[in-house]
């Protein structure tokens, strides 16, 4: 392609990071390539909890509305932020390969009781606003009180570090920019791996917990990338095949698939995790109506993903009958 290809990206320290990622790649394969920083919904709204927030794709409509202006050429989204339902004249050309999907559990290491499930002492607060999080917390841990919290990863951990020298009687070193963080108490928040990985962030004063996402199901599609273009860009979804991930891309299929058939976004408390081992797909699956009831979950294995999200769903929806009947 011989003009510069245009990436758009949010403005936070990890959509930058997977900005540049993809520049560097494109780079290498000749190209020149520029970003450009658009603020969405999701970052002008940090007050609000996602279920308070009205409509569905709260961190990329700002951004898929100028991919179909033309301003940019590549839209670069954490996938679990799309929509199933692409808009007409945009397609996911590709996808990254998959960082770690798995949650972590970021506590305060005063706040620990590593004889209790999930190392927190009774009746921690947990600071998180996502629906899937708190419905699987509870789940493990009727006792934790939910606190929520918005922002991105370091200030989140920011949220948390300065909830601990409010109780260890310090408040007089909180910063005045960050009011949240004086009123709210957090004993943990909760985080995906995967940021924290491609930041690079050091947690070591933290107590972290590895939940495994066989277990804790992640959101369809945490820790990949997806790569959006206009679908009249024949030249640029052939370069853009070049960074694809064909396995990644059929696993979160499945996942996606899981999602558009409950008709979900980001306050449907699901999580869908498809993994491939061999020549088998295995998908764990986590579901309620709503984040303060007992999810239903779901394991099953198969040789090819064809159907198998509508397996899936078939096994939740039969599960839930069963525990409304």
């Amino acid at each position: 392609m011989s003009r510069k290809i245009i990436i758009g990206s949010r403005g936070s320290d990890l959509a930058l990071w997977q900005a540049n990622f993809v520049r560097e790649e494109l780079e290498k394969l000749g190209h020149q390539v520029e970003i450009k920083v658009i603020k969405t919904q999701g970052d002008k709204i940090q007050h609000l909890s996602f279920d308070k927030i009205e409509g569905k794709g709260f961190f990329t409509k700002e951004i898929e509305a100028e991919l179909m202006a033309g301003s940019i050429d590549l839209a670069v989204h954490s996938h679990k932020d799309l929509e199933t339902a692409c808009h007409p004249q945009l397609e996911v050309a590709g996808v990254s390969d998959r960082e770690d999907p798995a949650d972590i559990l970021v506590i305060n290491p005063d706040s620990v009781d590593v004889s209790k499930n999930l190392d927190l002492k009774e009746g921690a607060k947990v600071g998180t606003s996502s629906a899937r999080r708190k419905c699987q917390l509870t789940f493990f841990r009727e006792d934790i009180e939910l606190v929520d919290i918005r922002g991105n990863v370091p200030t989140r951990l920011d949220k948390l570090r300065t909830a601990r020298i409010k109780t260890s009687g310090n408040e007089a070193s909180v910063r005045e920019d960050n009011i949240e963080s004086a009123v709210a108490h957090f004993d943990a928040i909760m985080l995906a791996s995967a940021g924290v990985k491609r930041l690079d962030i050091d947690l070591s004063d933290f107590h972290v917990v590895y939940l495994k996402p066989e277990e804790f199901v992640p959101a369809p599609a945490q820790g990949v990338l997806g790569y959006q273009i206009r679908k009249n860009e024949p030249e640029l979804r052939e370069i853009v095949q070049n960074l694809n991930s064909p396995e990644v891309q059929e696993c979160i299929g499945v996942e996606r698939e899981v999602l558009r058939l409950f008709n979900g976004g980001c306050q449907l408390p699901l999580g869908v995790y498809c993994k491939k081992l061999s020549n088998d797909f295995h998908v764990w699956a986590s579901m309620a109506h709503e984040w303060d009831q007992v999810p239903k979950r779901a394991f099953l294995t198969a040789n090819s993903a064809e159907e198998l999200a509508a397996s899936c769903v078939a096994e939740l929806k039969k599960k839930d009958a069963f525990a409304s009947s």
